[in-house]
């Protein structure tokens, strides 16, 4: 009976966790240089033969440099993946510089395979993000020069500049692949559409809205 109610546990645990499994894997390996003109596929890049690796894999210079915030979001997101540093590849990180103009913002979005840790360089950020089910807990803070915030893997977040200036800031994600979704895009943007009826329930909206949104996204 006792071991019943143990395996019963486990089961429970199993089914009904919000654990996520989504992490990269661990390196068996000091480093595997991404081979960028290999075409096989895997789960990460394959690796360059070890003795052609030089320091320059392990590099990369322009982070000084501004993001293009000329778009409606007022924003940019300046990454720094296995594609322009290779020494990155397997190690399970990315890093990326944030420019915002005066009111620019990043919308809702969540990365699947990643927490993501802000650092504030200049100007002044709101950032939040919001539990899951059932609290949806919204914890917000305002991010000066010199803060640092941490947005949990998988959870729906934005930043927003709410300063008279500009914003510079750094973000570091804990996966080679973190993937970004951003919400309107997703919902209102996919391709084939998703039925607007359906959306209009789903979001207490008129259908004309909807299609509004699907034909802005």
């Amino acid at each position: 009976m006792g071991r019943s109610v143990i395996l019963l546990s486990i089961l429970a645990l199993v089914f009904f966790s919000n654990i996520v499994f989504a992490y990269d894997p661990s390196p068996l390996q000091d480093f595997c240089v991404a081979d960028l003109t290999n075409t096989v596929r895997l789960n990460g890049l394959p690796c360059k033969d070890p003795a052609k690796v030089e320091a320059e894999d392990f590099f990369f210079s322009g982070l000084h440099v501004g993001g293009n915030t000329s778009n409606p979001m007022g924003s940019a997101f300046s990454a720094v993946t296995v594609n322009q540093m290779p020494g990155l590849n397997t190690l399970g990180v990315v890093i990326a510089r944030l420019d915002f103009e005066p009111n620019g913002f990043l919308p809702p979005h969540f990365h699947a395979r990643a927490t993501e840790i802000l650092t504030v360089l200049e100007g002044s950020m709101e950032v939040g993000f919001v539990t899951s089910s059932p609290s949806f807990r919204h914890y917000k803070k305002v991010l000066e020069k010199g803060d640092v915030f941490v947005v949990p893997v998988g959870l729906i977040h934005y930043q927003r500049n709410v300063g008279a200036g500009s914003i510079v800031a750094i973000a570091a994600l804990n996966s080679q692949n973190p993937g970004i979704t951003a919400l309107p895009n997703a919902v209102f943007g996919a391709n084939p559409d998703i039925d607007s009826g359906y959306l209009a329930r789903a979001f207490d909206l008129d259908k004309k809205t909807v299609e509004e949104l699907q034909q802005k996204f």
